[in-house]
């Protein structure tokens, strides 16, 4: 069971926002014992990041949805660690611990004795993890950044969205905060090969972790394409800039997305849409000849869709086994089959709020981690007073 794969491993988290949470949170999914440091009247800022917010039964207590997303299974203690008593009660916890997770600007916690190279004396077995905008030097490494920023400075937002000369051109982020997202992922793997090389070696050491490295790394293809031909990609709307067609077609009833991988496929598409000629054509029966003449092939496509209805297509296209997917709202998503068999939404009790529908974390996807119970979120110090009454048990 992944769902235990942690126990016994303690992680002192200081981040907040996405990025760092996010991490903590797979760590705590993976059966961590994660302890979140909160400032005692501010928290978190992502518990004011609303509406919609989650109240309890007389409207006492609230917790925004955007911080349940991403802080379930940990415990929260209220430390301010701005003051000398906050400062020595967060050594004193990280004296314990395995994993410190922070994401504050270079430098901050070195002003309370709370970097890495202070607390290492202590606990030289601990994992430092550092998540900030740029990294812990350079030019820009004392500026502040969120993810937005970097989805524009990365290279990201330059080639996503509407085509020039096409209604709503130009650049375009994602829906949801990618970067951070994906740095929570990086950073997850990189505590794991921490923990993984302590095992071996007995030593901790620290990780510094930028969401500029991170977005990037995230151009992927697109990034190697540019590295390839020296040449920008540009803004492709739906289309793929490196498959044909790969992109989404309104039918005469709605949208779907066809995603066409091979020649075989292509082949297999055009015997279905009753254009058998089309794979045949030199300017369309390899994939990099797709490309290159794409705008026509798109035109030629977009004509043929409008002419069934989507349900036609997409059956006849199962039969095939040409590749498509639906465009789903959210209410879709949860009510899909598929979602609803792989439970992905899992129901946890509140103590306050009650019930509380939450997304499985994907890695715990067996029979056993898929069934067993998720702890909630926590209330701002909502553990302070059993792990402070611990800690000063361990003291003594």
């Amino acid at each position: 069971m992944l769902q235990t794969a942690l126990r016994g491993i303690k992680v002192l988290d200081l981040s907040r926002i996405l990025a760092g949470p996010w991490c903590t949170q797979n760590l705590a999914d993976l059966g961590a014992e994660v302890t979140k440091v909160e400032h005692p009247t501010r928290g978190d800022d992502t518990r004011g990041w609303g509406p919609p917010y989650l109240e309890s039964e007389q409207g006492e207590h609230r917790l925004s949805a955007y911080f349940v997303c991403c802080n379930r299974g940990k415990r929260s203690v209220a430390v301010d660690f701005a003051s000398p008593e906050g400062a020595a009660v967060i050594r004193e916890l990280a004296r314990d611990a395995d994993v410190l997770v922070e994401n504050f600007k270079p430098g901050t916690l070195k002003r309370y004795g709370l970097d890495y190279e202070s607390l290492k004396a202590a606990n030289p077995r601990l994992i430092y993890l550092s998540i900030t905008g740029f990294g812990q030097s350079g030019p820009m490494s004392d500026k502040p950044g969120y993810d937005y920023v970097f989805q524009g400075m990365g290279g990201l937002m330059s080639y996503t969205g509407q085509p020039d000369g096409e209604p709503g051109a130009g650049p375009l982020r994602t829906g949801v905060a990618v970067v951070d997202l994906t740095t929570g992922m990086y950073a997850t793997s990189a505590v794991l090969a921490a923990l993984f090389r302590r095992s071996t070696t007995g030593e901790g050491g620290c990780i510094d972790l930028a969401l500029l490295d991170v977005a990037v790394a995230l151009n992927a293809n697109q990034g190697a394409n540019y590295l390839a031909s020296g040449v920008n990609p540009p803004r492709s709307g739906n289309a793929h800039p490196n498959c044909a067609p790969y992109e989404v077609f309104r039918c005469a009833d709605g949208h779907l997305i066809l995603a066409i991988g091979n020649d075989g496929q292509f082949q297999r598409f055009c015997d279905v849409a009753g254009a058998p000629a089309l794979a045949a054509d030199p300017r369309f029966a390899t994939n990099s000849n797709r490309i290159i003449n794409l705008r026509v092939l798109r035109e030629i496509l977009a004509n043929l869709f409008v002419q069934r209805n989507r349900d036609d297509w997409t059956r006849a296209f199962d039969a095939a086994g040409v590749p498509w997917g639906p465009i789903n709202t959210l209410d879709d998503v949860f009510q899909d089959p598929q979602v609803q068999h792989r439970q992905l939404v899992k129901v946890v009790a509140h103590p306050v709020m009650g019930a509380i529908r939450m997304v499985r974390n994907p890695m715990l996807s067996g029979v056993a981690d898929a069934a067993a119970p998720i702890a909630p979120p926590p209330m701002l110090g909502e553990h302070t007073q059993q792990v402070l009454g611990s800690l000063a048990q361990q003291v003594q």
